[in-house]
């Protein structure tokens, strides 16, 4: 994980919130995803974590290929993925 998205990585960790998935994602242009059992409000946590403007919201709402809503770092193709909260039929933690 980049340095960038490592600090929200051991917060995330310090939950004790299950990694359901790590690696390549779904193409060349991700270098390692991360994917947490967990809901994730972005905007809180780059504020939280003073994160840099290339970390950015990305958002997935196609059934077809798994919802998803997390923080990608644009200038390491590094990313922290969670449930999307309007599909997740879960009752999971939100991390805020």
């Amino acid at each position: 994980m980049c340095e960038h998205l490592k600090p929200l990585e051991n917060y995330i960790k310090e939950q004790n919130i299950v990694e359901t998935f790590r690696g390549q994602a779904w193409s060349d242009n991700c270098r390692e995803w991360i994917y947490f059992d967990c809901i994730l409000e972005t905007e809180k946590l780059k504020s939280r974590f003073n994160l840099a403007s290339f970390v950015v919201t990305h958002e997935n709402k196609d059934l077809k290929s798994g919802t998803e809503l997390g923080l990608v770092c644009t200038k390491c193709n590094d990313a922290i993925m969670g449930l999307h909260p309007k599909y997740s039929s879960k009752n999971v933690t939100v991390l805020r």
